[in-house]
């Protein structure tokens, strides 16, 4: 592989990046390479550059790279710099945001758990101490990256680089120390001298040389604090993410163009879509709390990687159109005028050249006909129409000419079931190893109730909190537990009194059961799980979590009386499980394992269970359905797939019909009510052995679940659909190398209904099917022209026609 050994100049002014001196458009995406694996990185680039882009944008991981201080880990899935030499390869531009607080719905905003509990520290001030770990960390990063010869500068991808995230957000808390640390963040990082620019998102008051940038879901009224600053939208949030007992957050693709269009109409530079590929949130890297294991963000790119389409072919072909005004958008000289209220013309002229934008932010009405250079342009309520040359429509934000993939989830067949419907999975199992915790014995003992992630350092959700009790004579007493985790158990003298979970938009929560104290000594044992830890917030870092201070105390008979409080007794502690401990979870661990073969039991609290599966054959992306599971994490070959959580179900209410028009909120567009939040675990193909030796699945339930319905599937395109406009093209396909197998439905006329649905209107081409499948029927792809010339004459009236096909794919 020949790296370019010319360095690249990269400059701007207020119109535009100017690479080589060339003035250009960065279309950039969002794919965090921890959310992936490297086996997936070529592949995801390779789909986010045929969908138009030309730059990939990555946050870096502090917490992953240094888990303990002064020890780095750069390997496998963290391998940032083969990632960017990836995206080097594919001809595409890097986009490197260092932080190192990152938020990203990342556990604890991506900081070590080691730097809050370092003596002295203050984070994301003018603390000297944290500005010490933070620059050596930056430095750390830059110079791996100049080694590698990563920046424009040097010959390499890396355009440009982004210090701290979102501050502005949060800064006003923290005051002057505040102010005063975004301008040592400034100038720390131009210290670093990497030849490329700085930016910091949405710090309204980012000091020069840094360019300031918007994230949002709209970004068009935006204006830098410099005249010299290039107009960046650094995150258009192009979906959103999920928390556990939500629903599925859709942002429909008409809407994201809108905003893309606007936001290059009014004088953009640089798009950013948050995120490309979302991705998963292996590990227990999900932050929050209670964010869930899928990443999927409605992204171009879904969890998988597949396109999730049409938003891919929808963004794909925007990107096509503002490209052929590239010259035009990026010179700056442009006028804007209101046609009528809410529809704006914007003319952008380049020398003899020139480029027309027609906005109607009107959230509802009929279209508006708008006359333009003697031709008549038909614009959606909130939609954008762009025209090249200022006289031919090239695109419109509302019309979508790009395919819908309806995906299938087919349950995989062992080789030696064949004849029978699936494979179903034979459990070993065993119980988690409790006696020592419900006897009382810990590790180490304080006379407080400890703050729950300094004290586990963060190495496990779990924390055991252990005391006891002597009582004269036995009685029935209330025990009441305030804690600011997320889960808690309760055992009383070895036997389980209990267990409460809080929700995503509540800040702890008590617990409270009835117990009955024996006379003499009585045990009492809670455990508590933490659902990832908070991640954004002025002094996020010191949220408790945990049984933190409590109180725990018990309660008289009236359910008032506090008899005694227990908070400032002896406490004794354990960090994590037993299993974790003796890693049950990597099968690869060879000593003595307590693997039990007899019928594994269902609905049992604290338990382990071990099945082997074979590899699915093929390439389409693979799923566990943990379906019937009730909480806990999944293992496959000892790599974690993350926590579990079926039995969390989404809100019952709310979804529906969809309308793209009108302002985008996470509660617009929502799907999956009344489901589990998540019941699909992606298996990267990397986690499995491909070489015909079976893998191990591993599960730890901590809720009790039955693990009888557990299965893995593949995910796939089942059918490809195409609803376009006369005079354009459709183009269809059926990824991973499968074919078009037949043409389900076609009609050039005036269809209705959508994929999965569709029927012939009043007017319709007899010819439409033959005419399809001539063009598809036996190959990956095709592209079909949405003409006269293709499907004969039709009279429709005044209808504008359109082409509805459904083929399926095999």
């Amino acid at each position: 592989m020949i790296y370019s050994l010319f360095a690249n100049s990269v400059t701007y002014d207020a119109n535009s990046f100017i690479i080589n001196g060339k003035r250009q458009l960065i279309f950039s995406g969002s794919i965090h390479y921890p959310r992936s694996t490297q086996q997936m990185w070529p592949d995801l680039i390779r789909k986010a550059k045929d969908g138009g882009l030309n730059a990939i944008e990555t946050y870096i991981f502090w917490d992953h790279h240094e888990p303990f201080r002064r020890q780095y880990d750069f390997s496998g899935n963290l391998d940032f710099v083969k990632f960017f030499k990836l995206v080097q390869e594919a001809g595409m531009y890097g986009v490197l945001r260092i932080g190192p607080y990152v938020c990203a719905e990342w556990s604890y905003g991506g900081f070590p758990m080691w730097l809050k509990n370092t003596p002295g520290i203050e984070l994301r001030t003018n603390n000297e101490i944290y500005k010490n770990e933070m620059q050596t960390f930056v430095t750390k990063i830059i110079d791996m990256a100049k080694e590698a010869n990563l920046f424009a500068s040097q010959g390499g991808p890396i355009i440009i680089a982004q210090i701290e995230n979102e501050y502005g957000n949060v800064m006003e808390p923290y005051g002057e120390a505040g102010k005063a640390y975004i301008n040592w963040c400034a100038q720390m990082a131009v210290a670093q001298n990497t030849g490329v620019p700085w930016m910091m998102c949405q710090q309204s008051d980012a000091p020069q040389p840094m360019i300031n940038t918007c994230n949002g879901y709209y970004c068009e009224w935006f204006t830098p604090n410099s005249p010299n600053s290039p107009k960046m939208f650094t995150e258009n949030w192009i979906g959103w993410f999920k928390k556990w007992g939500e629903r599925d957050p859709h942002r429909t693709a008409e809407d994201v163009a809108f905003a893309v269009a606007r936001f290059f109409q009014r004088g953009g530079a640089f798009n950013n879509y948050y995120m490309y590929h979302g991705g998963t949130n292996f590990g227990r890297s999900a932050g929050g709390p209670y964010i869930a294991t899928t990443y999927d963000y409605d992204a171009p790119l879904d969890e998988y990687g597949n396109l999730n389409q049409p938003k891919w072919g929808h963004l794909k072909q925007l990107h096509e159109a503002l490209k052929l005004g590239e010259n035009v958008l990026t010179a700056g000289n442009w006028t804007d005028k209101e046609i009528v209220p809410g529809v704006n013309l914007t003319t952008h002229i380049n020398g003899g050249e020139s480029f027309c934008l027609i906005s109607n932010t009107n959230k509802e009405g009929e279209p508006v006909n708008v006359n333009l250079n003697g031709g008549v342009y038909w614009v959606p309520a909130w939609s954008v129409t762009l025209l090249s040359g200022c006289n031919k429509e090239i695109y419109n934000t509302a019309k979508i000419n790009a395919q819908t993939s309806l995906f299938v989830k087919k349950q995989s067949l062992s080789h030696h079931h064949k004849h029978h419907k699936s494979a179903q999975l034979t459990w070993h199992w065993a119980p988690e190893a409790m006696r020592d915790t419900l006897q009382g014995k810990g590790r180490f003992r304080a006379s407080q109730l400890l703050e729950q992630k300094l004290t586990t350092s963060d190495v496990s959700d779990y924390l055991w909190y252990m005391t006891a009790i002597e009582v004269n004579q036995t009685k029935k007493v209330f025990l009441r537990v305030n804690t600011t985790g997320h889960v808690l158990h309760a055992y009383v003298n070895r036997r389980y009194v209990g267990s409460q979970v809080g929700t995503a938009n509540q800040v702890g929560f008590a617990f409270e059961s009835p117990v009955y104290l024996t006379r003499g000594k009585n045990t009492i044992t809670l455990l508590s799980a933490t659902v990832g830890l908070a991640n954004y917030g002025s002094f996020y870092e010191n949220k408790p979590t945990g049984i933190a201070g409590g109180p725990v105390q018990l309660i008289g008979n009236d359910n008032s009386t506090v008899l005694n409080d227990l908070s400032f007794d002896t406490w004794s502690y354990r960090v994590g499980l037993n299993g974790e401990s003796k890693r049950l979870f990597d099968p690869a661990t060879h000593h003595h394992h307590p693997w039990r073969t007899t019928e594994a039991p269902i609905n049992r609290r604290m338990t382990w269970y071990k099945a082997s599966f074979e590899t699915p054959s093929g390439d389409d992306p693979v799923v566990v359905d943990l379906l019937g599971m009730g909480k806990g994490h999944a293992w496959v070959n000892g790599n974690s797939l993350g926590r579990f959580w079926p039995s969390v179900l989404a809100n019952s209410n709310g979804c529906g019909d969809c309308d793209y028009r009108g302002e985008y909120n996470p509660n617009k567009c929502v799907t999956n009510c009344g489901e589990p939040s998540q019941r699909w675990y992606h298996v990267p193909r990397s986690f499995m052995n491909s070489d015909g030796n079976s893998n191990t699945l591993i599960l730890f339930e901590e809720m009790g679940g039955n693990p009888k319905g557990v299965s893995f599937s593949t995910v796939g395109v089942a059918i490809g659909c195409g609803d376009a406009y006369e005079g354009s093209t459709l183009e269809l396909s059926c990824h991973n190398g499968k074919i078009i197998s037949g043409i389900d439905f076609a009609s050039f006329g005036e269809p209705i209904g959508k994929c999965g649905s569709f029927v012939k209107g009043l007017c319709d081409s007899n010819i439409s099917v033959s005419q399809v499948e001539k063009a598809c029927v036996g190959k990956e792809s095709c592209s079909i022209d949405v003409s006269a010339n293709t499907f004969g004459s039709v009279n429709c009236g005044n209808l504008t026609k359109r082409l509805a096909v459904q083929a399926s794919c095999a």
